[in-house]
């Protein structure tokens, strides 16, 4: 696998994207269209009105994929050039799966300062920002600070997209497992930004924030800690418990965004009937299926992983996020967005799955029920379903300076 990844990489030609051109550049005619002299009047246009770019240029359709390297995937703070191949890569996914052009851009500096205002400084260039791999808790100021300071959309993927597509399953698995969300007993291990920001949106879509333990490398998240973040400190609740050990304790979920083999299977037999795991560390789970399923038969288990049912897998929402927010010219995405996101990724889960997808997947039968409680990354329907989904959202929200566009829902990557 090792070679098989570097020779993707450095074969037929380095890198995984290039620069196509959208308009014909044969004849001296299309040159002096493209540039001088004819260039010269969009740029009256733009200058005269800068919505303009948007008509004139290919803003409308473009995404940064940027970061500094500072917490890449989960081998760490290795700079912003080692990080290059994820956002080719992120870059690749916004394309393949959106029609949604991308570019990376790498930032050398662990400043909060400097990045923010190296993003500012560029934004216009773009039609939304995707931030990835920054480290917490910078993250959250960087974030924050663009929204506030850019007019288009700027989203951390790696807190609010893998937080969409774990309430999408974790709704979903609740509803199999014969739980309401309301009363539900969480645990969640890991307080970082990903944990966070799944948190935050599962007590948005209906979570009580009195039955959610957070667990950090030193425990318990309670109100009796002085150490604690401004960030970590939103979660503590007054309890006793402590540790993992009696933290899980008849708990109806547990989400882990943690480190490899964290939870046992002793400590999964201690937890309430019709269990939930979510165990997204990668590449090695806080507990292993087999682990799990060997220590409860009613588990119901989702992992990072591809080879395992219910991969929680960021690429179900980014993409689709993007394109409907960028065909309603949204400013931002809001939470109403994302919890229009989640209700179209669960509710297609409950659909009959096009034998297309099964075929993908060597023919296996997927309907909805404990191996299978999101849709897989290959369902074509996610583009129609999630963007559209999205673009509504935005409206009704206040946040599109466009209506709901005429060729919706997408088909395929043809309607783009």
């Amino acid at each position: 696998m090792k070679q098989a990844a570097l020779d993707y990489h450095a074969h037929p030609k380095p890198g995984k994207i290039e620069i196509a051109l959208t308009k014909s550049a044969e004849t001296a005619r299309d040159l002096s269209l493209a540039y001088s002299p004819g260039v010269a009047e969009p740029v009256r246009e733009i200058a005269a009105n800068p919505e303009n770019a948007y008509k004139y240029t290919g803003k409308g359709n473009l995404v940064a994929v940027i970061s500094n390297g500072s917490a890449i995937l989960g081998l760490g703070n290795l700079g912003a050039l080692a990080s290059k191949p994820v956002m080719e890569g992120k870059a690749l996914l916004f394309k393949r799966f959106a029609g949604v052009d991308s570019i990376d851009i790498e930032v050398e500096t662990e400043s909060a300062q400097a990045f923010i205002d190296t993003v500012k400084h560029i934004a216009c260039s773009f039609g939304g920002i995707n931030l990835e791999d920054i480290k917490a808790p910078e993250c959250f100021e960087i974030e924050r600070r663009l929204i506030e300071e850019c007019d288009i959309p700027v989203f951390h993927d790696d807190q609010h997209g893998t937080a969409i597509v774990t309430a999408a399953g974790m709704l979903n698995a609740l509803d199999i497992a014969g739980k309401k969300i309301e009363e539900a007993k969480l645990v969640c291990l890991g307080a970082g930004s990903a944990a966070i920001a799944c948190v935050k949106l599962l007590i948005s879509c209906g979570m009580n924030p009195e039955n959610i333990l957070m667990l950090d490398s030193k425990g318990v998240i309670h109100t009796g800690r002085d150490d604690l973040n401004q960030y970590k400190a939103l979660f503590a609740v007054d309890t006793d418990r402590r540790q993992l050990d009696d933290a899980i304790l008849g708990a109806d979920a547990f989400l882990g965004l943690s480190g490899p083999n964290l939870l046992s299977a002793e400590q999964l037999q201690t937890m309430a009937e019709n269990p939930i795991v979510f165990a997204c560390a990668n590449p090695d789970p806080e507990i292993h299926p087999e682990v799990a399923n060997a220590a409860r038969s009613d588990v119901i288990m989702a992992t990072g992983r591809s080879d395992f049912p219910n991969q929680v897998n960021n690429v179900l929402g980014f993409p689709f996020i993007f394109r409907g927010a960028l065909d309603v010219r949204a400013s931002r995405i809001n939470e109403a967005m994302k919890v229009a996101a989640v209700n179209a990724i669960r509710d297609l889960a409950k659909e009959e799955v096009p034998q297309e997808v099964m075929d993908a997947y060597d023919g296996i039968k997927l309907s909805f029920g404990p191996d299978y409680i999101i849709p897989k990354p290959t369902d074509p329907r996610l583009l129609g379903k999630v963007s559209a989904a999205v673009a509504e959202a935005a409206i009704e929200s206040g946040v599109a300076k466009l209506g709901y566009p005429a060729h919706y829902p997408l088909k395929s990557l043809d309607d783009v």
